[in-house]
């Protein structure tokens, strides 16, 4: 079963942990199924191809390797790179809408 969608494609988001941690990059695709994002700029690797019949030399090819959303955080503002956790609220309409926790129910657009 997938969690709520709390970071979406587009979002600026800051990675807290590992490798790349403290760097900021935008959201391309959020993978759901394996609680994990696409990085614009992250996650960029090789992998190397035997060769095959219909690619008799081999060679390597570029690939983009997931980012897991436990390592990710959402940018809330982009001047001073802080960071927030994601809220959901319900409208007088029904709906709801996306909200920063840190920033005192801040409305995410």
């Amino acid at each position: 079963m997938a969690a709520i969608k709390r970071i979406k494609k587009g979002d600026t988001v800051k990675v807290i942990s590992g490798d790349n941690k403290g760097t900021t990059a935008k959201v391309l695709a959020v993978l759901t199924a394996k609680n994990a994002v696409l990085l614009e700029g992250i996650g960029q690797k090789h992998r190397h191809i035997k060769p095959s019949q219909l690619n008799p030399r081999g060679g390597s090819k570029d690939i983009h390797v997931p980012t897991p959303l436990s390592k990710v955080a959402l940018v809330i503002d982009e001047k001073s790179g802080k960071t927030s956790r994601v809220g959901y609220v319900k409208n007088v309409e029904g709906g709801s809408t996306r909200v920063a926790r840190q920033a005192n129910s801040k409305e995410i657009k």
